[in-house]
């Protein structure tokens, strides 16, 4: 659960400041509302905490006319980029794949030859190499997507990290893997 900062710090004063209010009264129900819309509770707690982050100064200062509504305002367009991060990426993603395989594909007739199958193998060494000298939580991401199907939210949570660090990690994979096809396609030649 997100922890409120200026609870632990102004603990001795009977007073509580207005984000402090605001964080007991909302905490709970803003990460329920987020978990709602991203279905990641992990990702919903750091978008609470941003969202009361952002809006600590303007309370702080008294310029808040509606607290609650600013702070829900605030966290679902901290939410709605995150959608559309995510969005940005998966289609990324998936431009990678379509690339990679409209990239490699050749007639029919030089499929089954064996010089494409040498090369094919080559290629597989390639990227078997390269997944091998990833990092650990990175090629551990990677396998459990492309080998397990799992999706990034189910990947997040069994790691224990966020969902934008399983794409870092998949976009990593990615490249070191296009990077050692380059290679044995420039070694081919």
């Amino acid at each position: 659960m997100i922890k409120s900062r200026t609870a632990t710090a102004n603990m001795g004063h009977p007073q509580k400041t207005l984000l402090e209010k605001l964080f007991q009264n909302h905490a709970t129900d803003l990460v329920r509302f987020l978990t709602r819309k991203l279905k990641n509770a992990q990702d919903a707690e750091d978008i609470a905490q941003n969202a009361f982050i952002r809006i600590q100064h303007l309370a702080e200062m008294g310029k808040l006319e509606n607290p609650k509504a600013y702070l829900y305002q605030t966290a679902s367009n901290l939410a709605i980029d995150q959608i559309r991060r995510e969005k940005l990426h998966s289609n990324y993603v998936q431009g990678e794949i379509t690339r990679g395989l409209t990239g490699s594909e050749t007639s029919q007739s030089s499929t089954l030859s064996p010089e494409r199958l040498l090369a094919a193998r080559q290629d597989l060494t390639q990227m078997e190499q390269a997944i091998t000298g990833l990092p650990l939580k990175c090629r551990q991401v990677f396998l459990l997507h492309r080998v397990k199907g799992m999706t990034y939210t189910e990947i997040a949570r069994d790691m224990s990290i966020s969902v934008s660090s399983v794409e870092k990690y998949i976009l990593q994979a990615l490249k070191a893997c296009r990077l050692a096809l380059a290679k044995s396609k420039n070694a081919e030649l």
